[in-house]
């Protein structure tokens, strides 16, 4: 026996977002990466130890920027005092901004672009985890590093504790350095606003807002530049690697939520054409029975419009 569904119940895929789905979600991760980077502290010791294996190998690479960007910026406040409010605010004002842009106007691709935002930040979290780092900042005064944050943080809401406003200081992971998911983050911006901004003002955003971040971060002694690539190749890992994270998701959705693919459609109207079939003894207006002695519209019982032109005029 055939299957037949009830019109209006066909399955259709609900694949439209929602801001009061998405901003709970992205909050929840969010929540998630914080905790782990609170929870996460690792040991102090270890901790310098893989932030002076980074600088030496960047020092024997000639890859060392950190130390004149900065005393640059100790040196000059008008560079150290704005480079300090780039650090501690854009990277939490600009990525939710651009997502929140991103919905609104392009749509069909916002999935795939958060979904790539989230892996990525998850993959950090790993490299946090298993790779505790030394920023430069609080290492010994005798490596030559000045912590910017603290040393201009009479200008800013921040303490002498990385970025976290004062008195939450001990509320942060201070050796969460490796991989910089400041310059990550900044990445994921100047990559989405380079595809769909599609102005002149975009493009440039797209080039500037990583580059001084990436500037920045050294400058300010917050990262090595070695976290700065570490935190791009964590975002090429996350953007490979979304396609999956998407697959899979569907597959839960289908598994653990089916009822969510049933999406009422509109009421089709019926459709009268060549091929359908009538009960006995019922006809189609105009349609002369075969069996039937009488002229078209002489039926009995059939009015005079059915007869067409034909038709003679009733007698007066």
């Amino acid at each position: 026996m055939a299957h037949t569904e009830t019109p209006g119940t066909e399955v259709v895929p609900a694949t439209r977002l929602r801001w009061w789905t998405e901003l709970p979600l992205i909050l929840l991760v969010y929540a998630c990466y914080s905790a782990g980077r609170l929870v996460v502290r690792g040991d102090v010791a270890d901790a310098v130890d893989h932030g002076l294996a980074i600088l030496r190998v960047e020092q024997a690479l000639f890859l060392n920027a950190e130390h004149p960007l900065n005393r640059l910026f100790t040196r000059e406040p008008w560079i150290g005092i704005p480079a300090d409010f780039w650090y501690a605010s854009l990277h939490y004002l600009v990525t939710p901004l651009v997502l929140v842009w991103l919905f609104r106007s392009h749509a069909v691709r916002y999935r795939a672009a958060r979904t790539w935002l989230m892996t990525s930040t998850f993959i950090g979290l790993i490299g946090f985890t298993l790779l505790p780092t030394c920023p430069p900042r609080l290492l010994d005064a005798s490596h030559g590093f000045v912590d910017t944050m603290a040393y201009y943080s009479s200008y800013g809401w921040w303490g002498g504790e990385a970025s976290a406003p004062r008195g939450l200081g001990g509320m942060t992971n201070q050796y969460a350095a490796m991989p910089s998911l400041h310059v990550g983050w900044a990445l994921w911006c100047g990559v989405i606003l380079w595809k769909y901004g599609g102005t002149r003002l975009t493009k440039t955003a797209a080039v500037v807002y990583p580059l001084v971040t990436t500037i920045v971060v050294m400058g300010t002694a917050n990262h090595y530049f070695l976290d700065a690539v570490a935190g791009a190749a964590v975002m090429g890992a996350g953007l490979l690697l979304a396609p999956h994270v998407m697959r899979y998701a569907d597959l839960a959705k289908a598994r653990f939520l089916p009822q969510s693919a049933l999406v009422p459609s509109a009421p089709r109207s019926p459709i009268v054409s060549a091929g359908c079939q009538t009960s006995a003894g019922e006809r189609i207006p105009r349609q002369r029975h075969p069996e039937s002695p009488y002229g078209p519209g002489t039926e009995p019982g059939a009015s005079p419009s059915d007869a067409g032109e034909s038709a003679p005029a009733p007698a007066r």
